[in-house]
């Protein structure tokens, strides 16, 4: 029997639709439920070589490795306001500072210009004196996909990897290609395919839905860090299976190091920028 925080979070995400909304309508109602940060988190604005961004620090998070934190919504919405709660969440869990970005948004920007934000974010925080063994970059949805698309460029462009990316439920495959889009059709309760397909549509189009940097499943993935792990297993959710495809892609051609087995992890929810975390149980 479910859980009557699941069940909570269920009927939440159930009655949230952006359907038939414009992108404009979408960013709007993104913005008004977007939760605050834990309590105590400090924010403060910073320009990464001309992408908008800010540090969000939990209390108690003093490393000096450092999270880059890529927020979700179909490459069209989301913002920094509607990724605090998330970035204070990984803050809080790793101990490490996040730099959230405010990457630019197709339609108004479509593909590369996400890539080429957070490229050039990664770039302004190795010029600031930070050492890419300290750096890892964490995404959720489209911003998993990101993360992963973004190791793909800065191999591409010869330059020191960060030492880990974190990918929840990440959309690695543009073109819909995946049996889940239609298996999970039933389950799923926020995507659905003919949205998933518009808003690969509005981001890439379909002449470039299978570029590496887009859909990093078809990346060639040799000499990346080790494959990410989930953090639960979401059979029931479109994008997971997209990772584990990544995940079993990368396996099959990377080095020694990267072929280590798959492990999936029970430990945390996945989290989604401006979902409020569930009710406590009733006692």
């Amino acid at each position: 029997m479910a859980s009557e925080e699941l069940e909570f979070v269920n009927d939440l995400l159930g009655s949230f639709s952006l359907d038939g909304l414009t992108v404009a309508e979408q960013r709007q109602v993104m913005e008004q439920s977007a939760s605050a940060p834990l309590t105590g988190t400090t924010i403060a604005p910073v320009d990464a070589d001309g992408v908008p961004a800010e540090w969000v620090v939990a209390p108690g998070a003093d490393s000096e490795d450092v999270l880059v934190s890529l927020h979700g919504g179909a490459y069209s919405i989301g913002s920094l306001a509607t990724n605090r709660w998330f970035s204070s969440l990984l803050s809080d869990a790793t101990r490490r500072r996040v730099l959230s970005i405010d990457y630019r948004l197709a339609p108004e920007h479509p593909f590369p210009a996400a890539v080429d934000d957070t490229v050039a974010t990664y770039r302004w925080l190795l010029d600031s004196g930070v050492l890419a063994k300290r750096i890892a970059v964490a995404g959720n949805s489209a911003g998993g996909g990101l993360a992963l698309a973004t190791l793909v460029a800065l191999r591409d462009q010869d330059v020191a990897l960060p030492v880990a990316a974190i990918a929840l439920s990440a959309w690695t495959d543009l073109t819909a290609s995946g049996s889940s889009v239609t298996t999970c059709a039933a389950t799923d309760l926020m995507l659905t395919a003919d949205g998933l397909r518009y808003s690969a549509d509005l981001y890439a189009g379909p002449s470039r839905f299978d570029h590496p940097y887009a859909s990093p499943l078809f990346a060639d993935l040799h000499g990346l860090p080790r494959p990410p792990r989930l953090t639960r297993d979401e059979a029931r959710r479109q994008l997971s299976p997209m990772t584990l495809s990544f995940m079993g892609e990368s396996r099959r051609l990377s080095n020694r190091r990267m072929k280590r087995e798959l492990r999936l992890r029970l430990r945390h929810p996945t989290l989604r920028e401006g979902l409020p975390p569930p009710r406590p149980a009733a006692r």
